[in-house]
């Protein structure tokens, strides 16, 4: 897709993969600014499951809004094509930084700050995030902490969840949980959200093992696929 043009965004580079689909770095030729767009792979752009996890995704970011989060800026379809775009957060994931070697006390306080900060907000909200983990936490060059990937998000009981359908997600609904689909990654994952209902419990101990692994420098091994069948 790079050099073609999505709506008014410009694709540029290719900035990554994933089990939804590809990221991009896309010029906004409106406003004049670089952000980043995940494509549905065209494979599931026929399937209803994964066209709603895709949906959802837009919704559940577009409803959140703090520092600490990447924001969402649109959900666009041309020609079939289906795409979310997203802030453009430049820098490091926490899992390039713990790479490097272990983390000192204060920039590890500093960043488990502004992940919680993040998360509280998310909460606040009625929204878990529910696959904390150092590859989604991106580090910008000053220092600011983004928490990105809130596509496995689901909705608590109250408002939050009745503003938004999950009946169609595989990934969200309580029937896929109980019929044993595990959504999330596995190391980070409490034992709460392993074929349970989750709730921000499911975040904080997420948290919990980040901060070890900013702590010990030690990268677990880890579930590549986003489904796991228990």
């Amino acid at each position: 897709m790079i050099g073609q043009t999505l709506a008014h965004y410009e694709i540029l580079d290719k900035l990554g993969s994933g089990g939804m689909g590809e990221v991009y770095r896309a010029r906004d030729t409106k406003l004049k600014r670089d952000v980043a767009i995940k494509v549905l792979s065209e494979r599931f752009v026929g399937d209803r499951e994964r066209m709603a996890r895709f949906e959802r995704e837009a919704r559940v970011l577009a409803s959140l809004n703090h520092p600490n989060i990447a924001a969402i800026y649109g959900l666009e379809e041309t020609d079939g094509v289906f795409a979310l775009v997203m802030e453009l957060v430049e820098g490091q994931t926490l899992a390039q930084r713990i790479e490097r070697g272990a983390l000192e006390l204060e920039e590890a306080i500093d960043i488990a700050t502004q992940i919680a900060a993040g998360l509280d907000a998310a909460h606040a909200k009625g929204i878990i995030h529910r696959d904390l983990k150092p590859a989604n936490v991106m580090i910008t060059e000053d220092g600011t902490v983004k928490v990105l990937n809130f596509g496995l998000a689901k909705a608590l009981e109250g408002d939050a969840a009745e503003s938004v359908d999950d009946s169609n997600s595989p990934t969200l609904s309580r029937a896929a949980t109980q019929a044993g689909v595990l959504l999330g990654t596995a190391g980070c994952m409490s034992q709460q959200a392993r074929g349970k209902s989750v709730d921000k419990r499911t975040d904080i101990w997420a948290l919990g093992v980040v901060l070890y692994e900013m702590g010990a420098a030690l990268l677990k091994p880890r579930e590549l696929l986003i489904f796991a069948v228990i």
